[in-house]
């Protein structure tokens, strides 16, 4: 199998884990993608969805897959997305596909995250994928001078606005061993809304799409 085919078992293998008669939380991204389009043929047996980008919610209103504002729903079963990338404690890299800050805000509500990825997403050290890392605009710079003193390299992801009317500087040179703190000082930058490292609420269960099958790995 092909990554895309790597990233389309795992999405269907997640439909296992879709809960009848609720609310799922649905990501962003190919692989998002991949599992809103297997979650069309079951759509009978949710309540609805919680998309964590305007795409989408777009993507699975074109399945005729109710979509919910967030501010209605108190609970949702489960939420499922992809990742950039994924250690063996199952904290991640997201914010490829610019919808991070929302991804969180909906994974805050779920009760599991289930991740779905290819084989090439799961790494020993977090951090060859540049951390994207969400900016009020007026900050652009002050931000950048205090990630460049925490040894990362800011680039401006050039042209791309996220859903909220923000910018995205993607973090390169990293090498993240303490993801939970850096996502926690990362945070406390101010005109940062949030980063792209999911350690204090990290995946449940990945899903890890290969050339042999779905594996299915949980937090080391």
């Amino acid at each position: 199998m092909n990554l895309d085919d790597q990233k389309k078992a795992a999405a269907d293998a997640a439909i296992e884990y879709v809960v009848d008669d609720t609310i799922i939380g649905v990501g962003t991204g190919s692989t998002a993608n991949h599992f809103i389009d297997s979650l069309a043929a079951i759509k009978h047996r949710i309540k609805g969805t919680v998309a964590s980008s305007e795409a989408s919610a777009a993507r699975l209103k074109s399945h005729g897959i109710q979509v919910l504002d967030l501010n209605e729903v108190d609970e949702i079963s489960v939420y499922v997305d992809g990742a950039d990338e994924s250690n063996a404690q199952l904290h991640l890299i997201k914010g490829g596909g610019g919808a991070l800050t929302r991804e969180k805000i909906v994974l805050s509500v779920a009760k599991k995250f289930v991740c779905v990825a290819d084989s090439s997403k799961l790494v020993d050290v977090l951090g060859d994928f540049p951390l994207p890392v969400e900016v009020i605009p007026m900050a652009r710079s002050c931000v950048a001078r205090e990630l460049v003193k925490l040894g990362g390299r800011p680039v401006l992801r050039e042209g791309f606005i996220t859903d909220n009317g923000n910018i995205i500087l993607d973090v390169h040179n990293l090498r993240i061993m303490e993801a939970l703190k850096l996502e926690s000082e990362l945070n406390q930058i101010v005109g940062v809304v949030t980063n792209g490292l999911f350690a204090r609420q990290p995946a449940d269960v990945l899903l890890l799409g290969t050339e042999q099958g779905v594996r299915t790995v949980k937090p080391a």
